[in-house]
């Protein structure tokens, strides 16, 4: 469990660091050159305190899955991040239309790997918090 842990802490940092690329990736200078002042900014904002908020979700992985796992507040704190990525998990199939993906490979392939992402990160942080144990039988 401490090793899942820290490979999706790994993971979560790469992540962070992919929102570096956003801005130029799908080209928001161009896409948003009608959109407010404020509503370009907040768009930058926002997406640096993502990017900031799932780098310390994935620092705090790697360096304290001991303590995750085996102390009150790294359980609380793992019951929060199991209901993020749930959330997450769940926006990705009803947040998002299929039009941005269907029928476009590249599209699908990124659809489905980082469905696959946030089904792994939800499973993870369930199961450290032992959720799934209290559906097994007796």
């Amino acid at each position: 469990m401490k090793l899942w842990l820290e490979i999706n802490g790994a993971l979560l940092v790469v992540l962070a660091l992919l929102h570096g690329v956003f801005p130029r990736y799908f080209r928001w200078k161009d896409e948003l050159r009608s959109a407010s002042l404020l509503t370009r900014q907040i768009l930058h904002v926002h997406t640096f305190f993502i990017a900031l908020t799932v780098g310390l979700m994935g620092l705090l992985c790697l360096t304290s899955a001991a303590e995750l796992l085996t102390t009150k507040l790294g359980r609380t704190l793992c019951a929060g991040l199991f209901v993020f990525w749930f959330c997450r998990l769940f926006i990705q199939f009803f947040g998002y239309s299929p039009e941005l993906w269907r029928g476009k490979r590249f599209e699908t392939i990124v659809h489905i790997a980082f469905s696959f992402l946030w089904l792994d990160l939800t499973t993870c942080f369930a199961c450290a918090i032992g959720f799934p144990l209290a559906l097994s039988p007796s």
